[in-house]
């Protein structure tokens, strides 16, 4: 999709649709900023059709013939509210505006920038942008639509219209690279198990590395029984697909910059091994590599915006968890990288042993001065936060506030749940170090102590989406199914570097 600004008048554009982003004002009716359709928008408000509420929305189509105010067929007008108009506020607006369009024939847009909201024009350009970008998301790979009257509608082409040019294509450079990468992560989610598998991850690493200079390598199954990685091996053992470990490194060239290590669950498909999961619904677990295509996306982005300030370590450790004949077995123990032994209780508490390993890995091996890890990691998390809030656990509290800013500034918020010593008297085992998972109670929070174990003393946050990786939180801009939603707050994350 091509996505561009313009100075030239909105009111000369000929695409196939003009968008228009206006207040609700107190008292009156909104100010409309292109005169050619003024009085369409002001016949409306007198009907009582549109006031302006945030998510409003008005669609007609201008009058042709001589003295034709606009050479467009079609305007939009998207509501902004009448209360104090946040990033989010635009997001919304501008999936809203590519959700009425998509209805429509309209291809080709021109998006009026609002530049009296009270944010920066630079700041409004990146926030519609990446509501216009995600919201104009979708996924028929495998669709083939024969009816006309069944093909969804598809936008080809955004012109952002704003008078300060400068400062509106840097934001919009800004929150297209953002969006972008939240469609790589979507792309690889929807994709079904059988065609995204671990060497799929290990192949975008690979030209990744080429076409955006990072550096990439891939731990293949030998690489990995030398190097005792034998959390990812064992629950590899169920499984006909080898397991891959994909290493992107980022480095921004500035001396003594601090390493952030990122590392993102990468399980292709979990059926829970032999602690089986239901048959109802686990066609969904093909989305339980969120996180790995989180990372994966994250490290596009810096590939392309080349951040200054800190070098970034991305790791996704990724396999399938299938109860094969030679599969891990409740009660086997396994000793991690880091050298510690684990009870496996349940074979469904998977993804902390891939993630166990990977961090300890990568700690030991980058020496980071912070590590995020982002999973979709149990279904308590559900319990707890619903579909609204990944839950977030730190053994930091700058880290942790940290993350949460970013989560807030990308319109993805989190909350955080408490760690102690206490709750890490549960995974106390018989027979080894730790067990790998206890009874119900206080699952989410258990998922995060057994990661503790294996990032030593460097600054940690867990960020379990196991709620919001999909069946997210209705937004204009997120489509049902994946979300990409944890790599706008990871690259906001990597910014505030």
């Amino acid at each position: 999709m091509k996505i561009s600004v313009s100075t030239k008048d909105p009111a000369a554009y000929t695409g196939d649709m003009i968008i228009l982003f206006v207040r609700q004002p107190a008292k009156g009716q909104p100010v409309c900023p292109v005169p050619g359709l003024a009085k369409a928008m002001a016949q409306a408000c007198l009907s009582g059709d549109f006031q302006g509420r945030e998510g409003q929305t008005l669609l007609f189509y201008p009058i042709g013939g001589k003295g034709r105010p606009l050479g467009t067929r079609r305007a939009l007008v998207i509501g902004l509210g009448k209360d104090e108009v946040k990033r989010e506020t635009l997001r919304q607006a501008g999936g809203s505006a590519c959700c009425a369009t998509m209805k429509t024939k309209a291809t080709k847009l021109l998006a009026v920038l609002p530049e009296d909201v009270g944010l920066a024009v630079l700041v409004v350009a990146e926030s519609l942008a990446e509501g216009l970008i995600l919201g104009a998301y979708q996924f028929h790979k495998y669709q083939k639509f024969t009816d006309p009257d069944e093909t969804p509608g598809a936008i080809s082409e955004i012109t952002l219209f704003s008078s300060r040019a400068t400062e509106a294509r840097r934001g919009l450079a800004r929150g297209r690279v953002a969006a972008e990468a939240a469609w790589v992560a979507r792309d690889m989610a929807n994709e079904p198990a059988n065609y995204w598998t671990p060497a799929h991850f290990a192949r975008f690493g690979r030209d990744l590395a080429k076409s955006d200079g990072l550096k990439c390598t891939v731990l293949g199954k030998p690489e990995m029984i030398k190097l005792g990685l034998n959390g990812l091996l064992a629950i590899n053992q169920g499984s006909s697909v080898p397991p891959t470990m994909t290493v992107l490194e980022y480095r921004c060239g500035t001396k003594k910059a601090p390493t952030l290590l990122l590392v993102g669950k990468g399980l292709t498909f979990d059926s829970g091994g032999i602690s089986l999961k239901p048959g109802v619904g686990m066609e969904e677990m093909k989305y339980d590599m969120c996180g790995g295509a989180a990372v994966m996306a994250v490290m596009q982005a810096l590939g392309r915006e080349r951040p200054r300030g800190v070098n970034v370590v991305g790791i996704v450790p990724s396999t399938e968890n299938l109860p094969g004949p030679a599969a891990l077995k409740p009660g086997d123990v396994v000793t991690l990288y880091n050298g510690k032994t684990v009870e496996v209780v349940n074979t469904d508490a998977e993804g902390r042993m891939i993630l166990a390993d990977a961090l300890a890995y990568g700690v030991a091996t980058f020496k980071p001065d912070a590590v995020v890890d982002i999973a979709t990691l149990t279904g308590a998390v559900i319990v707890a936060l619903g579909h609204h809030r990944t839950g977030l656990l730190a053994n930091d509290d700058a880290l942790a506030a940290r993350v949460l800013t970013a989560a807030d500034e990308a319109g993805e918020p989190a909350w955080r749940l408490p760690l102690g010593p206490e709750y890490r008297k549960q995974l106390k085992s018989q027979v080894a170090d730790l067990k790998n998972v206890d009874k119900r109670d206080a699952g989410t929070i258990l998922g995060a102590v057994f990661l503790q174990e294996f990032v030593a003393e460097t600054p940690w946050v867990h960020l379990d989406i196991a709620g919001t990786a999909w069946n997210y939180t209705e937004k204009s801009y997120i489509p049902k199914g994946p979300s990409a939603v944890g790599v706008r707050t990871l690259l906001a994350l990597v910014r505030s570097y």
